[in-house]
């Protein structure tokens, strides 16, 4: 009898035994279990970190290069526009004129290509002094010294019609200073012409100012240039209105 009991102690310990091994498979349906296929092994290649970071962000320099070179270019555009339109465009006056000086002036700026046509402001004085020979008796003399002044290069002249104490003269030049007509005087003396004289005029004389706007450099470089033809002259900047 204690033989058998201690046969079936012994069985009963196997059976938990081998319950224990082999109970989790043993429950396990075979047929549910799918064997996963390797998932493109071949194509799988393991990175170092630090080599895989410096790549990715070298391939995104160009990128971000751009961009900053765009946003700067963007920026840049109308302050350089600005400072061509605006900032290198200057006005001035130039004057005073009159007669025969006053045509040569024209004639000189006509020369330039202007960014816009000059304008012109009169200035009245009601006194001033001229370079003049004095009244002849008749047309024929007058005619004469015409052809002797044309010989001697002087072209600015302006015979007076006018019935009366001036009828028959010749001037040539009207100047706003004493000094000034002492000059001209000088410079026609050395042409040849000795019967010239300065007189003061006491009639209201009228002088022009040419008001040039929107000069770049080189504009402004040409018309300095022009003003050296026209010691008398002032060629002056003011401020474009």
């Amino acid at each position: 009898m204690v033989k058998w009991i201690f046969v079936f102690l012994v069985a009963v310990n196997l059976v938990f035994f081998a319950v224990m091994q082999w109970g989790g498979a043993l429950l396990v349906d075979a047929s549910s279990v799918a064997i996963q296929p390797p998932l493109n092994a071949d194509k799988v290649t393991i990175l170092n970190l630090a080599e895989g970071a410096s790549s990715v962000a070298a391939s995104h320099v160009p990128i971000v290069a751009q961009i900053t070179q765009a946003q700067s270019s963007v920026v840049a555009a109308p302050v350089v526009a600005k400072a061509i339109l605006v900032g290198k465009q200057s006005c001035m006056e130039w004057g005073e004129f009159s007669g025969a000086e006053l045509q040569r002036a024209e004639k000189a700026l006509a020369t330039i290509s202007l960014n816009e046509k000059p304008k012109h402001r009169q200035v009245d004085y009601v006194s001033g002094y001229w370079v003049y020979i004095a009244p002849m008796k008749t047309r024929v003399l007058v005619d004469q010294k015409i052809a002797q002044l044309k010989e001697r290069g002087v072209a600015d002249y302006f015979v007076i019609q006018e019935v009366g104490a001036w009828q028959n003269a010749i001037s040539l030049g009207v100047f706003k200073t004493e000094d000034a007509a002492k000059k001209y005087l000088a410079k026609l003396q050395q042409q040849g012409v000795r019967t010239a004289t300065i007189g003061e005029r006491t009639s209201k004389l009228k002088y022009t100012v040419f008001l040039l706007s929107r000069l770049d450099a080189v504009i402004a470089g040409q018309i300095a240039a022009l003003q050296k033809n026209f010691p008398e002259s002032e060629l002056k900047t003011v401020s474009c209105n």
